[in-house]
């Protein structure tokens, strides 16, 4: 009598097994496209943040962009002007980033308006914006709380509002360049590689010599 409620145990933990295995071997694979996107759009406080400093020339008013000290902002800077002068702080692995004035230290924001605006503290999403390269190769900045407005300038330099924007004018595409009389890293500043000759040994010798035999 003993047999049949071990027996029907013994299915029903089996039974429970082929049900965990199936569950398992149907789940779908981790979408890593997915997670990176997702990740993208956080702040990342745990990675070493990357700066970079550099020019943002503006392709409609042919200047720079600069951050002055009474919190406006423009494109009509002269190339290597001090207040053309950017710091550019990476937020995420991905490609949003802080940029401030390195003379001021104003962070170019963007308020519910869609203009831009000088901040001391610039840890809100409002301060991020996204680096897009286009297929012209010029650099479009996305604001990351309001995500379909741009940076950009007029012809004369004033800034536009981000309601009014899209990637395709011109007045968003802007080129980065090194501040006057700051040079890119030359290879003649690095020590060339050196290769290192290490002697045949008696052994490496009759090895060479047997496998060409």
């Amino acid at each position: 009598m003993q047999l049949i409620p071990s027996r029907r145990s013994y299915l029903f933990l089996h039974l429970l097994a082929v049900c965990y295995y199936a569950q398992v071997t149907n789940q779908s694979p981790p979408n890593f496209t997915q997670h990176v996107s997702e990740q993208s759009k956080v702040t990342d406080r745990v990675s070493r943040r990357l700066i970079r400093i550099y020019q943002l020339y503006s392709r409609t008013s042919g200047k720079h962009v600069q951050v002055l000290p009474n919190k406006k902002i423009n494109a009509m800077a002269d190339d290597g002007d001090v207040h053309a002068k950017l710091v550019v702080e990476t937020d995420t692995f991905g490609s949003r980033v802080r940029i401030k004035g390195a003379e001021t230290g104003f962070y170019i924001c963007m308020n519910k308006r869609g203009k831009l605006i000088g901040k001391k503290n610039g840890q809100g999403r409002d301060c991020i914006f996204t680096e897009i390269v286009l297929e012209n190769n010029y650099t479009a900045l996305r604001n990351a709380r309001y995500e379909s407005w741009y940076m950009a300038f007029t012809r004369r330099g004033r800034p536009r509002k981000g309601s009014r924007t899209r990637q395709h004018q011109r007045e968003v595409h802007f080129m980065k360049r090194l501040p006057r009389g700051q040079q890119p890293a030359h290879s003649s500043h690095h020590h060339p590689f050196d290769f290192i000759h290490y002697p045949f040994s008696q052994r490496t010798k009759r090895t060479r010599y047997s496998s060409e035999r």
